[in-house]
């Protein structure tokens, strides 16, 4: 196989609120419909779709996980420093995610925390 590209496609409750936090966490907006929006991840410009539940859970052939009791899938975003990692974490609070571990060092050189947003999808923030 050799893919043009790879993307992300995940279920939210509310579009708005989606937007808005990743907005205000300063992700690169991708565009919007009134069944979906997007984002750009890294400079590689990783791309995540946010599409509403009721729309992608019929394309998925089958339920979509609650991700209040379970987990999906946990993305990483590499960070550049400590002071970044830190400097994440409280924006991410301040924005209304959830910091379901605060930053700590694991392992040798490896230092980070996981967020879940709004809709409790998973990342993993971390230096190495």
């Amino acid at each position: 196989m050799k893919p043009k590209k790879i993307w992300a496609n995940f279920s939210v409750q509310d579009l708005d609120r989606t937007t808005t936090f990743y907005k205000q966490l300063g992700f690169k907006h991708n565009g919007a419909s009134e069944q979906l929006t997007s984002f750009f991840f890294s400079d590689d410009n990783f791309i995540i779709h946010f599409f509403l539940k009721d729309v992608l859970e019929p394309a998925m052939k089958g339920p979509i996980i609650d991700t209040k009791t379970g987990n999906e899938i946990i993305f990483t975003i590499s960070a550049s420093s400590r002071d970044e990692v830190d400097s994440w974490e409280k924006e991410i609070r301040q924005a209304g995610g959830t910091i379901v571990s605060p930053a700590e060092t694991f392992g040798e050189g490896y230092y980070g925390f996981v967020f879940a947003d709004p809709d409790g999808h998973k990342f993993n923030v971390f230096l190495m």
